[in-house]
């Protein structure tokens, strides 16, 4: 099964601004790591740039067109398709972590979605896709954080 995982701005499916993620939602990053600890997850480098390092407690995959691209506790890919057939050895649980570009190769490889729509109006550069073919709601749950004040949803959709 093939996941993406993904916090997006509700209104306009932003998900950065200049390289940055536009949330930073404690319980949502707690999610984030629950779902995906003891599974591989795929980025792009430049998200991989904005971790800083490899996750614990999963089979990191970078992305990247840098053939030098070597880092402890990453495995590099040249592209999705083979950091698919890399992380299927591993699981056969996967998650796309980002960014952008990722998400537009990959989302026709997901099975599900787990999305945390964000009610904001936040600048951003960086896009999620359509993901109309997904339109079976198998989890919904809405929350405010406690910090910010914002409003958001956690959603599991499948198609």
């Amino acid at each position: 099964m093939i996941s993406i995982i993904v916090a997006i701005q509700k209104k306009d499916r932003g998900i950065g601004f200049r390289n940055e993620l536009l949330f930073r939602i404690s319980d949502d990053l707690k999610r984030f790591k629950a779902l995906t600890s003891g599974h591989p997850i795929i980025m792009g480098r430049k998200t991989f740039d904005s971790i800083g390092k490899a996750l614990p407690n999963r089979t990191n995959i970078v992305i990247t067109r840098n053939s030098d691209f070597n880092i402890e506790g990453v495995v590099a890919c040249a592209s999705l398709e083979q950091a698919l057939r890399k992380a299927h050895m591993v699981d056969s649980e996967i998650f796309i972590i980002g960014g952008g570009e990722i998400y537009n190769q990959a989302i026709m490889f997901a099975d599900t979605l787990e999305l945390t729509l964000v009610d904001s109006d936040f600048p951003t550069d960086t896009f999620f896709p359509k993901y109309s073919e997904f339109l079976k709601v198998v989890r919904s749950e809405n929350h405010t954080d406690e910090k910010t004040n914002l409003l958001y949803e956690w959603v599991t959709l499948t198609k």
